[in-house]
């Protein structure tokens, strides 16, 4: 029997073992010896274990790397859609002013997308290889612009007559602005909602206020509105400080407002946020502190027959479970900035990815592979810099990444690496977002490692 590439980490009283197929195994310290040493017998259970998950072979290198490789490209199938997300930034103006906005906004400031822009930007993303497509709209707050979002959905679905996209619209948008009309209309052209909701009422007040009101009641009837309809609605969390001790009450809200699932994410280092860090953020340590508890109550509501999953764990268990990586931009290998996704700015400027356009409303355009005047979608792809984008997220090519037991399923993302280091190449191991999503699959494997039944059965129904 023959070893293929594996990289691994003790766990408790186990080792872990990953391939490059996104396959795992848990060994004994004993057995994880003889494993190395070439001592394991051809009859043992694990042994075949370790065959059926790609880690041993018997046979010639050349039927391995056949049958390996056929596994390898359905689970990194991904990597050849084509950029299949295209973000619409309708508007840089808000009606909120979030403690942790990612990007300065303001009311003042005439800075919508108009329908000219609109339609040459729509024509860029239809020539997209991708298939399956969505075009989700964001700001600022989209529902500023709405005259802009209602010509992009129709004058989408007409050009698409010719193009025969399975094309799909979403909004991000945090409701104030929302009423019976434009509801009508979003449900007429099947136009997903998602919201943003930090927490309980004290918490999403505090971080979401709007014009000294109640935000959180306003939010409340408005998701009461969208669902009387017969429409879902989906929210965002982010975590600040205030969220720390307020896990249960978090958790308690999205079942209140019938929300199923709910994705714990930490904040991301730039525009406001990295201003007011002192005040808002926390040490990786306490945010995972705080995902260890928010996951162990969802858990235990789940055990309690209440189904509500954690996004952050699906999106892990998928690939953990189901051999498929997902299109997370974030979470690929190299990540989806412009091969996965592309933003278009309200002045017809086309970035990597939503991230780079944050970056160049801090005053930095590095990430600008082009604009809607002039630029077709294959030139667009074709720019260097997308070519560096993906080169540095690479994460087989990276020094820190390639040995990680956890490279698999991770990703990374050059522009906040850029925004925060100054370079798309930094030190991953002291790297925020990177020790974040290292911890997390800590919490995840050790619970897998538990061999507990019902938590099992828990996970893998998130990824059903």
């Amino acid at each position: 029997m023959k070893k293929n590439f594996f990289n691994y980490r003790e766990m408790r009283q186990k080792v872990l073992l990953t391939n490059d197929l996104g396959r795992y195994v848990f060994l004994s310290k004993e057995e994880f010896y003889r494993f190395l040493r070439d001592q394991l017998d051809p009859q043992e259970e694990i042994t075949q274990r370790l065959m059926d998950e790609f880690f041993l072979y018997d046979g010639s290198e050349y039927e391995f790397v056949e049958r390996a490789g056929e596994a390898f490209r359905m689970y990194r199938r991904n990597l050849f859609q084509g950029a299949a997300l295209h973000i619409f930034v309708l508007t840089k103006q808000c009606n909120q002013q979030c403690v942790y906005c990612q990007a300065s906004t303001e009311l003042e400031r005439h800075t919508q997308m108009s329908g000219e822009t609109a339609a040459k930007a729509v024509d860029i993303a239809l020539q997209t290889t991708a298939q399956y497509v969505t075009f989700e709209f964001q700001g600022g707050e989209p529902l500023m612009n709405f005259d802009t979002l209602q010509f992009i959905v129709e004058y989408a679905e007409e050009q698409n007559q010719s193009c025969g996209k399975n094309l799909e619209f979403s909004v991000v948008t945090n409701l104030m602005l929302l009423d019976e009309e434009k509801l009508e209309f979003l449900i007429k052209h099947g136009v997903s909602i998602c919201t943003s909701l930090d927490g309980d009422e004290i918490l999403h007040n505090k971080n979401r206020p709007y014009f000294q009101q109640n935000t959180f009641e306003i939010l409340k009837k408005k998701i009461q509105m969208i669902q009387d309809k017969g429409a879902s609605v989906s929210a965002i969390q982010t975590t600040t400080r205030d969220s720390l001790p307020r896990y249960r009450e978090m958790v308690d809200q999205y079942l209140a407002f019938g929300l199923n699932q709910i994705t714990i994410r930490p904040l991301t280092q730039l525009g406001y946020a990295a201003k007011n860090w002192a005040k808002i953020g926390y040490t990786v340590d306490e945010f995972l502190n705080f995902y260890r508890k928010s996951l162990d109550y969802i858990i235990e509501r789940n055990q309690q027959g209440t189904f509500i999953l954690e996004g952050h764990a699906r999106m892990f268990l998928s690939k953990i479970f189901c051999r498929d990586a997902g299109n997370y931009m974030e979470l690929r290998s190299p990540c989806g900035g412009a091969i996965g996704q592309l933003a278009y700015y309200y002045n017809g400027k086309v970035y990597s990815c939503d991230e780079a356009r944050m970056l160049a409303e801090m005053g930095d355009d590095s990430f600008c592979l082009g604009n809607v005047e002039q630029d077709t979608y294959e030139s667009i792809v074709n720019n260097p810099v997308c070519k560096t984008i993906a080169k540095s997220s690479c994460l087989e090519g990276l020094a820190d990444c390639d040995g990680c037991v956890y490279q698999p399923y991770c990703g990374t993302c050059p522009v906040i690496s850029y925004a925060r280091y100054q370079t798309v190449y930094p030190s991953m191991l002291q790297e925020y977002r990177c020790r974040i999503y290292k911890g997390i699959q800590d919490i995840l494997f050790e619970k897998l490692e538990q061999q507990d039944e019902e938590v099992v059965e828990i996970f893998r129904r998130w990824c059903e």
